[in-house]
């Protein structure tokens, strides 16, 4: 039976890269489904009172027969500012919820990218946010809480997941670069409403060192929520080797 994850998706800005890995992680042998199913937005707005209402239970719960529906084993609330907005306790006791209501193994974005730090051995890394300046200094608080050194955060000024949803290979190669710092062993681009699958190998070329994506880490992690460690370089360095996990864990 294929490992199935169901990823609670706000919106339709970047949708397009969870059918993306699917297929490549597919074609590499993985045996995977990554159904994927549309939460509300609400306002769409990188503002902290927006995202704390994208985020609430009852906007994500209401997804939940969806991905029940889909075979979904695990479910990864596919959001990084509307996880993090909430700071660690917050967004800790959002995924409890989550968990509690679907009856599944739940994590979310904003532990992914933490989760997949700790599994590359990364303890230094630098953030090129899409977000404005204080939005993306909260994902910085939230690294930190999970005990990585955040060497330097940059923000875009972008309000909207529609515009992110726009940028193609160019913005986000220009976006790594200016948020990329010397001292960083990896640079983080959080937002889901981003498009980078396509380019993961790419984006890491450019940078010499591991990039750690929005999209990426999510389907990631809920693969690891399931114990499954599937090899895929074509999804960057995170999925270039199996790397320990602990199935379960939220």
């Amino acid at each position: 039976m294929a490992a199935t994850v169901g990823f609670l998706y706000p919106g339709h800005s970047a949708e397009d890269d969870f059918p993306r890995m699917e297929r490549l992680l597919n074609d590499a042998g993985a045996g995977v489904l990554l159904p994927l199913v549309h939460t509300d937005i609400g306002t769409d707005a990188h503002r902290v009172d927006a995202l704390l209402e994208m985020g609430s239970v009852d906007r994500l719960t209401a997804g939940l027969d969806e991905v029940a529906a889909r075979g979904a084993q695990a479910v990864v609330w596919a959001c990084t500012s509307a996880s993090f907005v909430f700071g660690w306790d917050g967004a800790a006791d959002q995924v409890r919820r989550l968990a509690a209501h679907a009856g599944l193994p739940a994590s979310s974005t904003s532990f992914a990218f933490a989760r997949a730090a700790r599994a590359m051995g990364v303890t230094r890394v630098a953030v090129a946010a899409t977000y404005p300046d204080d939005v993306a200094g909260l994902f910085g608080d939230f690294l930190k809480a999970a005990g990585v050194e955040v060497t330097g955060v940059r923000g875009s000024g972008i309000i909207t997941a529609a515009e992110v949803g726009t940028w193609g290979r160019e913005e986000v190669l220009r976006l790594l670069r200016e948020g990329d710092d010397p001292a960083a062993d990896a640079v983080l681009l959080p937002d889901t409403a981003l498009h980078t699958a396509a380019w993961l190998p790419e984006l890491e070329a450019a940078a010499g060192k591991p990039v750690l994506t929005a999209n990426q880490v999510t389907a990631w992690e809920g693969l690891r929520l399931l114990g499954h460690t599937p090899v895929c370089p074509a999804l960057g360095g995170l999925f270039a080797a199996p790397r320990p996990v602990r199935a379960g864990e939220s």
